[in-house]
């Protein structure tokens, strides 16, 4: 099983030709609100591109929602994709998580969030999803919940023995706690994530030595999604790149989200790192040909 401990968004999206300059009014295009959150949307992208058997409820969500009309639609899509909702916990008179999401003409993306329930997630949700968190294999975190709440789940999840995946994202306006790293199995930033964390300018920045800096601080696995760059690996077996597939991009939302899902995901099913790393890179690279979060992420058959 995979455990996705994070953030569950409703995401209010508008596109746009541009972004707009400070203090501009831009006429936009269409408007749609999708299910998203980098938790809820990473939990989504494990349960479709799984190779277990459809229905088997194999992916488990731990996370807030408010007791609004945007819970009660959140909640009711991750039960859609089959994943287990015991723990995504309904907060009374509490907003849900939103995203203000504005897409470009050239699929790029400027993304606004307010946490709503998800900054109420707390350690005490965490130690209530034990039993839960004892069943799994992988547990996947973020960092769009409390700090406290992220670290104290991954010390419970590394001393329960289960493999740690974490995405530093959004990156941390200051370093991570000191000797978190260190539980962490496999450490997923992109380029400007990996840069802030290491403390250097994202600006030529190099992907690999951006990846060994991470490893001396602590995680034995760090994989940096470049985007259109592809992917650079630096694990137990040495340094990898991997080139990203060129497609036509449309929208960008959730393209990393959708990475770590296949990447896990693979992971779950038994296939090995390099394997599980070009899973991800085909959802990832499908997923930026669809508009939206949750609606871009593709079905594992959808991939070959």
């Amino acid at each position: 099983m995979i455990v996705v401990i994070g953030s569950i968004n409703m995401d209010l999206v508008l596109r746009v030709p541009r972004m707009p300059l400070p203090g501009e009014t831009l006429t936009g295009g269409a408007f749609r609100t999708i299910p998203g959150g980098k938790g809820a949307n990473q939990a989504v992208a494990c349960a479709r591109l799984s190779g277990k058997v459809a229905g088997a409820q194999q992916v488990a969500m731990v996370g807030c929602v408010g007791d609004d009309a945007f819970g009660a639609t959140l909640r009711a899509a991750l039960v859609g994709d089959g994943i287990i909702d015991s723990h995504v916990t309904t907060l009374p008179g509490v907003a849900s998580g939103i995203a203000s999401i504005l897409v470009d003409d050239n699929g790029q993306n400027s993304i606004v969030i307010a946490g709503g329930a998800n900054d109420l997630l707390s350690p005490a949700h965490i130690d209530a999803a034990k039993e839960l968190i004892e069943q799994a294999d992988i547990v996947v975190l973020q960092l769009e919940t409390p700090m406290d709440t992220v670290v104290h789940a991954i010390k419970l999840a590394r001393s329960l023995g289960k493999t740690v995946v974490l995405n530093p994202a959004p990156a941390p306006a200051a370093s991570l706690p000191q000797g978190v790293l260190e539980l962490v199995d496999y450490l997923i930033p992109n380029e400007i994530e990996a840069a802030m964390l290491a403390g250097v300018s994202p600006e030529g920045a190099d992907a690999k030595a951006l990846a060994a800096a991470l490893q001396k601080l602590g995680s034995d696995n760090v994989i940096i999604t470049l985007g259109s760059k592809g992917v650079h690996a630096a694990l137990y077996g040495g340094d990898f790149t991997f080139p990203a597939e060129v497609v036509q991009a449309v929208d960008t939302t959730a393209a990393g989200d959708t990475f770590i899902g296949g990447f896990v995901a693979g992971l779950a099913s038994g296939m090995d790192e390099a394997e599980a790393i070009q899973q991800g890179q085909r959802a990832a690279a499908w997923s930026v040909t669809k508009p939206g979060a949750q609606t871009s992420i593709p079905h594992l058959h959808e991939l070959f």
